[in-house]
């Protein structure tokens, strides 16, 4: 028989707090260093030097190949501890927040990679070649010329990866990060109260996502309005 005690809600209400507060921190941490990742990522796969295209592109296909919930167990377990342990020598490893952050920002890094590829490849070569004939250097006609082009055109991806990033999230619980879901699913394993807690995690991530969305739609607008009056 389900339990409709919604009372539980406001009784563990430390829980869904520290959820929220700890998802949207993975998330913004993920988002950062993903970013930063995907966009060296991203340079060195269009690059014409075999031995920057191939390590991108292996680290790309390997991500984005198998399941994040087995990087996530993978990076706790396995990477984390034998490296802060067996090669730094600390006592003991970080905490599973810190893996999240790091399960996270390695996951999305490789899936932004592919954005910013993509959305430099789109821009057509003879903005390059007019950059380069004005006397630009590589790394200059591509920060001044092509990066500012081509993020126009990223941010709808990047928008629906850092949203997918944020209920990716959610797989952390298996690790025991306090995030939204662990928290709901404390607070039902607690209470055998099962109904509640979940329908408050689920508002939850739809806030958040919400909100999210919402910052990205505002994005969008501003830089298609700058380039409107350009």
């Amino acid at each position: 028989m389900v339990e409709w005690k919604w009372s539980v809600l406001w009784e563990y209400r430390e829980f869904f707090i520290q959820g929220v507060i700890n998802s949207a921190l993975l998330t913004i941490v993920g988002i950062t260093f993903g970013t930063i990742l995907g966009l060296i990522l991203g340079l060195l796969k269009i690059s014409r030097k075999k031995i920057f295209t191939i390590p991108a592109t292996l680290y790309i296909d390997v991500f984005r190949g198998t399941p994040l919930m087995l990087q996530i167990l993978f990076i706790h377990f396995v990477i984390i501890p034998t490296l802060v342990i067996d090669v730094l020598g600390f006592s003991q490893a970080p905490g599973a927040l810190f893996s999240g952050f790091v399960a996270l920002s390695l996951n999305a890094g490789a899936y932004i990679a592919e954005i910013f590829r993509g959305g430099i490849q789109s821009i057509e070569k003879g903005q390059m070649e007019a950059a380069r004939s004005l006397g630009m250097s590589y790394g200059m006609a591509m920060r001044e010329v092509i990066l500012p082009q081509a993020f126009k055109r990223m941010l709808p991806p990047l928008g629906n990866e850092f949203i997918a990033l944020l209920k990716d999230s959610s797989l952390l619980a298996i690790i025991a990060v306090n995030d939204i879901t662990y928290g709901a699913f404390s607070v039902a394993k607690s209470t055998f109260v099962r109904f509640p807690p979940y329908i408050l995690g689920a508002v939850l991530y739809l806030f958040l996502t919400y909100l999210l969305s919402r910052l990205v739609f505002y994005l969008e607008k501003r830089v298609r309005t700058s380039t409107e009056h350009s």
